[in-house]
């Protein structure tokens, strides 16, 4: 928790004067015994109303004050605390977004969800908490302790006695209860992946009649979350209870004794009252810590996972990287006996890849399902590092590029179509900003969309929702594919980006981006024979290897791989008929 104290740095201000303000408000509670008792000892034993009067005006007084302090540390605290779980949130935002694939494949999308808002919502109430009691509390039982000193030294052992053992259950009951809300979290992890999937995977889920079953592995795991709620629920109840015991039997021996002290008068009636309320204010601080510590147990829990994903640093970085001078004689894009594996996998992904892509090319890659299509073009932009071997873009390797330079010459459509919530105008404007809408319907109109926005009400201003529900398949396709073209990058890389489009469009498509993209170097990654056939090069991948590089008609003869895709697909009359 200490690591995530510095987010405090710019509330400063308002971390001293949080516990300052509940500190003086502490000052008056203290005061408020001394003052009953001198009422009772001296304005009810004597019958004097006006000293009464005159004494109960200052108990209105401290109350008051005492108020006025509590608002304030709360003001200061509430408005450090939030801020602290402003800079947190943005800081742990920002640093998940330093992450390569990798990263993020290996943390999950759904845990880093719970640590953006439950856990850090949970730091957020501890610092709150801390602020408020952290000091309070303490000062409190150690104030009442010493001015019980001042009545009677005897009887203030009995506060001393009492102590420890509250310490005692107070740290067993924090030592029981942070791994147990450990678990709670991940266990919250869970359950968050499991809502992610099904509202996702919805139709699916209700296409196959699915809904039962996943409700009742839902209701599983809700119900283990339960009963790990209740079994940290249990042991931090025990708190209450166990501190309540212990004071009121410090209360009763206070009473014993104080009771004989009166008869002896060695203490007068008032102080034994006094030091009631003293014990009082010992009991209500103690349930303060409780609480306090509840609250910890949790924060410390929850700042444990945050610090678990700070912990985690990109294996994929551009730091130190100065803007790079290309060479304009270089091919575009040049892969040099790449080998490329994923986190904790036994085997390469990719071995020994090489081929050059030059100015204005148009390179298919085409290949069994799990032979490394994406893995090839995913190494261009540098979304993951080659494990050996080069991949260099205008005579440059990639790991020399800073992430601006580098990503700024490409476009990129990735298999699964995003877009985000706003207008057509926002969506179309992610890859170059200041895009004018001429730009925007240039890029359109290639992208075969040109029509199908014209006739939306309010056309580029149209508004799309959450990850673009109410567009279709192929129109989804198609606006990421114009969102990719905003801009002309050097480099289009369309990562089977045309499975939602039928064969008319999506040859259309293909040939709008030969005619107006003639210098732009495009890579088409496709299971289609007709999507990549009419390639200036195609790769052919089998098992992570290159089975074959050339034309169509060249690798129909030569490649027995590609052969054996293109007669899955088409006919020998048709194969020969474009041959």
């Amino acid at each position: 928790m200490f690591r995530l104290a510095k987010y405090l740095k710019h509330y400063k201000i308002q971390s001293i004067f949080g516990p300052l303000f509940k500190l003086i408000e502490a000052c008056f509670e203290l005061a408020v015994p001394l003052i009953m008792a001198d009422i009772i000892d001296t304005g009810i034993k004597n019958e004097d109303a006006s000293y009464i009067l005159w004494r109960g005006g200052i108990l209105v007084l401290l109350g008051v004050l005492g108020l006025t302090c509590s608002l304030t540390a709360q003001y200061f605290a509430a408005k450090a605390s939030v801020g602290f779980g402003q800079e947190l949130r943005t800081a742990l935002f920002k640093h998940i977004n330093t992450l390569s694939y990798t990263e993020i494949d290996r943390l999950g999308s759904h845990t880093l969800v719970t640590r953006m808002t439950s856990d850090i919502n949970q730091a957020q109430t501890g610092v709150n908490m801390i602020l408020r009691l952290f000091l309070r509390s303490p000062f409190i039982v150690l104030g009442s302790v010493i001015m019980a000193f001042t009545i009677s030294v005897k009887l203030t052992l009995i506060f001393l006695i009492i102590s420890p053992a509250l310490a005692f259950v107070i740290y067993k009951i924090m030592t029981s209860t942070i791994p147990r809300y450990k678990k709670v979290q991940k266990t919250l992890d869970k359950t968050n992946l499991m809502t992610s999937e099904n509202l996702v995977g919805t139709r699916v889920v209700r296409a196959f009649s699915r809904q039962k079953d996943e409700q009742e592995e839902f209701e599983r795991n809700a119900h283990e979350l339960y009963k790990m709620q209740i079994a940290a629920g249990k042991i931090s109840a025990i708190m209450n209870p166990a501190t309540y015991v212990l004071v009121n039997l410090a209360i009763a021996a206070i009473l014993w004794f104080g009771g004989k002290s009166v008869d002896t008068g060695s203490i007068s009636q008032g102080e034994v009252i006094a030091l009631l309320n003293y014990m009082n204010q010992i009991l209500l601080a103690l349930l303060a810590v409780a609480l306090l510590v509840t609250n910890i147990t949790r924060m410390y829990a929850c700042a444990g996972r945050i610090n678990e994903v700070f912990d985690v640093h990109t294996s994929v970085s551009d730091e130190g990287n100065a803007p790079v001078s290309e060479d304009p004689s270089a091919p575009r894009v040049e892969f040099r006996d790449v080998c490329f594996a994923y986190a904790d996998a036994s085997e390469n992904t990719l071995d020994g890849i090489s081929f050059t892509a030059q100015k204005g090319e148009t390179i298919g890659i085409i290949g069994g399902t799990g032979s490394g299509k994406t893995s090839v073009v995913n190494l261009i932009p540098r979304f993951y590092d080659a494990s050996r071997g080069s991949v260099l873009v205008d005579g440059v390797d990639v790991k020399r590029y800073p992430f601006s330079q580098l990503r700024s010459k490409m476009g990129i459509v990735p298999q699964k179509a995003v877009l985000f919530k706003g207008s057509i105008r926002d969506n179309m404007r992610w890859r170059a900003e200041s895009a004018s809408d001429e730009d925007i319907w240039q890029a359109l109109e290639i992208a075969q969309a040109k029509d199908f926005v014209s006739q939306k009400q309010g056309q580029l201003d149209h508004e799309i929702l959450q990850q673009g529900k109410n567009l279709s398949g192929g129109q989804r396709q198609r606006l990421t594919i114009a969102r990719a073209l905003v801009g002309r990058p050097e480099i289009l890389i369309l990562d089977d980006s045309a499975s939602a489009l039928d064969l008319v469009t999506d040859a259309a498509l293909r040939k709008a981006i030969a005619e107006k993209t003639q210098d732009m170097t495009v890579f088409i990654v496709s299971q289609r024979i007709s999507s990549i056939r009419n390639a200036d090069k195609i790769i052919v991948l089998d098992n992570g290897s290159i089975a074959g590089i050339g034309t169509h008609t060249e690798l129909y003869k030569s490649c027995g791989v590609y052969k054996e895709i293109c007669l899955s697909q088409l006919s020998e009359k048709e194969v020969a008929a474009h041959g």
